[in-house]
């Protein structure tokens, strides 16, 4: 297992050069959107797998693809609905003229993806255009929240019981600033079936827990290993990530890179 090293700094995602990060959140609602503004020229690619994934614009960052660069990216919560906050991002970008050339206009190219928090607060609650629009003005190239909030408001961890005995999750980030000048980091929002371990020394750290009103942690792993089936399971449960790094990538490269 890898180490950190003591060359090594950690930072988080707008730690690369140009990168901002502005949260919506609905606490009441439990959901939320992230929004990753990107700086000109940046190259993307992405990496899709699961049962049902929910996106928009995911074709523009494919190799195959004309478009160039991308913008922004848009992590939200909400199912589907949520899809809609990419709206709010175009706007703000169009009407500060960034986007793709079309000669009689910009259009901002803005990736997005969902995760499915609807079991959790208001199921009518959503993501929207405005939430996310608000999320841009509100952005930073410094340090922002973690924790529960954005696309993480509503999200969850170790569901093997179902929703009454998961445990709330959230949105993190996290890097690495190399001494040769490398930065690359991350910002996650967590919806997983599993459970959390620390990455070390493997101890559990959060997840299903044994019962609704108990603060133990059942084990999903064992807990499976001994014959238990997951109650209620779904292809419901999304571990969405965003990883910039200001290497210079083609989008091949940073394609290979997402996988």
């Amino acid at each position: 297992m890898m180490r950190p090293l003591a060359a090594r700094r950690h930072i988080m995602l707008t730690a690369v050069p140009g990168i901002r990060v502005g949260h919506g959140t609905d606490q009441a609602g439990c959901t939320g959107c992230t929004v990753i503004l990107c700086p000109e020229g940046t190259v993307g690619g992405v990496d899709v797998r699961g049962s049902a994934a929910g996106t928009r614009e995911l074709d523009a960052l494919s190799p195959m693809h004309l478009v160039p660069h991308v913008h922004a990216v848009v992590l939200a919560g909400g199912s589907a609905f949520g899809l809609d906050a990419a709206g709010g991002v175009m706007r703000y970008l169009e009407e500060r003229g960034v986007g793709f050339d079309v000669q009689v206009t910009r259009v901002p190219i803005v990736p997005a993806a969902i995760l499915f928090d609807l079991r959790l607060g208001d199921a009518f609650a959503r993501p929207d255009a405005a939430m996310a629009y608000a999320a841009c003005q509100a952005a930073t190239d410094g340090p922002f929240p973690e924790g529960s909030v954005g696309a993480g408001t509503g999200a969850t961890i170790g569901k093997l019981f179902g929703i009454a005995q998961a445990m709330k999750s959230g949105m993190g980030s996290a890097g690495l600033d190399l001494p040769n000048g490398v930065k690359v980091a991350a910002l996650a929002a967590v919806n997983a079936f599993g459970d959390v371990r620390d990455p070390d020394s493997g101890a559990l750290l959060a997840g299903a827990r044994e019962a609704p009103d108990s603060r133990r942690l059942a084990d999903t792993a064992a807990a499976m290993r001994q014959g238990v089936l997951p109650r209620g399971f779904r292809p419901e449960n999304t571990t969405l990530a965003v990883v910039a790094t200001n290497a210079r990538l083609s989008k091949v490269q940073v394609t290979k890179v997402c996988q």
